[in-house]
Parts: C-alpha cells; structure tokens; sequence
C-alpha cells in the first residue's frame, strides 16, 4: 500500500501507546468507545469485559492488569478484547487518583497502619522492585482491599452503562441493515447486457460508437 506504515509497532510499542496516546486522551476515548461498540459480541460480554479491565485498572498490580482482567473476563464470560479496552480506565492521569483513594479506602476499612507508607510519599522507581515483600505489603494491602471496592463500583458502573449503549448500538445497527435489506427488495438493481461485458470491452464498445 502506498500509505501503509513502514513498520509494524511492536507489541510493547501499542500498549505504550494505549496506555499513553500520542495525540490526545479525549480523542483516544472516541477510538476505544467506537471499537467497543463495534465487537462482534453479545451486550454482556461487552460489558463485562470493559467491567474486567475497570476492575484490574483499580489493583495496585501496574503491569499486570492485562492478565488480570482476562481472566476475570474469562471467569464472567466476558470479550477479552473489550477487558483489554476497559484497561484504558487505568492510565497516567487516573493512576494517582486510584492509587490515593484505594490507600484511604483501605485503611478506613483495615485501620491506619503505622507500618505502611502513604502511597504520595513513595518514589516511583525501579529501586521499589528490589524492596522486600514485608517492606511493602504494610502499603499495598489497604491498596489491595480498597482497590477491589472502588473495583466493584467502577466495574459495575461500567457494566451498566455499556451494556446499555451496546444495546442500543446494536438495535440501530440492526434496524439500518433492515431498512437497507427492505430498501434493496423494493428496489432491486436491473442489470442490463452491457453491465455484464467486461469494462475494457465496454470501452471499446462506446468508442465504436464515437467514431460512428
């Protein structure tokens, strides 16, 4: 193709991109709602894999969140390519908030915990990987418990609001293809013996005829 891209991005390159677009975040929500509602799927399916993905987007598991929601996708009969659009909920300017909220939802459930560290004090770095797991997990267990309430919420207010809109989609979509279908038997295409040649043969034929 004249236009295509030279090279194929990779698969690291298309979740740096999902994860941050390069042009605009807005624009990028109008890519990922047309997607979704263009699956091939059943209205459930749909909605709870965007639901899935809101889920996994809400855990401190950042890097993982694919995995996650496929499989909770899988475990709801969810579309794994909708979990992986509902990931979108979890990005670079939404992560903070979740992060914050989850810790302080956490903690109001299980109690402050002198141990662990606010998540807004923490340093974002590779030198967190090398920490130990009794380190860490004073901090990431209220993450872990108040990320899978505000989870629930999200993900079912998710569920809702795309079932709906893929219903709704869906009945459109379906109603056209009637219309177009009944449109087509009240007015079917006569096809003529000149349709049926061939378009250099038909060319030749019409400057046959100029010349006569």
């Amino acid at each position: 193709m004249l236009f295509a891209r030279r090279a194929r991005p990779s698969f690291r390159e298309r979740l740096r991109i999902a994860a941050w677009p390069r042009r605009s975040f807005g624009r990028s929500f109008r890519y990922y709602k047309h997607r979704v509602l263009r699956l091939e799927a059943s209205p459930h399916a749909i909605a709870a894999g965007v639901a899935a993905g809101a889920f996994a987007s809400c855990t401190p598991l950042v890097g993982f969140h694919f995995l996650l929601s496929f499989a909770l996708a899988w475990v709801v009969g969810g579309s794994l390519i909708a979990a992986a659009f509902g990931t979108a909920v979890g990005n670079p300017l939404t992560f903070p908030l979740i992060w914050l909220s989850s810790f302080q939802l956490g903690e109001l459930i299980l109690g402050p915990s002198p141990s662990a560290v606010h998540p807004g004090d923490l340093e974002i770095s590779f030198d967190l990987l090398t920490q130990s797991f009794d380190t860490i997990w004073p901090t990431l267990k209220p993450m872990f418990v108040g990320g899978a309430v505000m989870g629930a919420v999200i993900g079912g207010g998710f569920y809702l609001l795309v079932r709906s809109t893929v219903m709704m989609s869906q009945s459109l979509r379906a109603a056209r293809l009637a219309a177009a279908a009944h449109n087509r038997r009240m007015h079917p295409v006569e096809i003529t013996p000149a349709d049926l040649i061939a378009p250099s043969e038909r060319i030749r034929e019409i400057e046959h005829e100029g010349e006569k």
